[in-house]
């Protein structure tokens, strides 16, 4: 897996810190941090309450064509 450039953006962007996240999606920080780094994959539930707290499509994580261009061009 690589690093989830797109998901990086999008909290910095929002100005949120990876504690912040976690704690809103109700899940660990060192979690949070593995699956922005791209070494685990969100299950469906944790993929979507990730997305409600950032703001964006939680099926992004199961694309297998994720790109950061098609993140950059997709509006949420």
């Amino acid at each position: 897996m690589t690093k989830r450039e797109w998901l990086y953006r999008k909290r910095t962007n929002q100005k949120l810190t990876q504690e912040e996240v976690a704690i809103r999606s109700n899940i660990k920080r060192p979690y949070y941090s593995q699956i922005e780094l791209g070494l685990r994959s969100p299950s469906v539930k944790v993929a979507k309450q990730i997305a409600e707290v950032i703001g964006f499509d939680w099926k992004i994580f199961f694309e297998k064509d994720c790109s950061d261009l098609k993140q950059k061009n997709n509006t949420f």
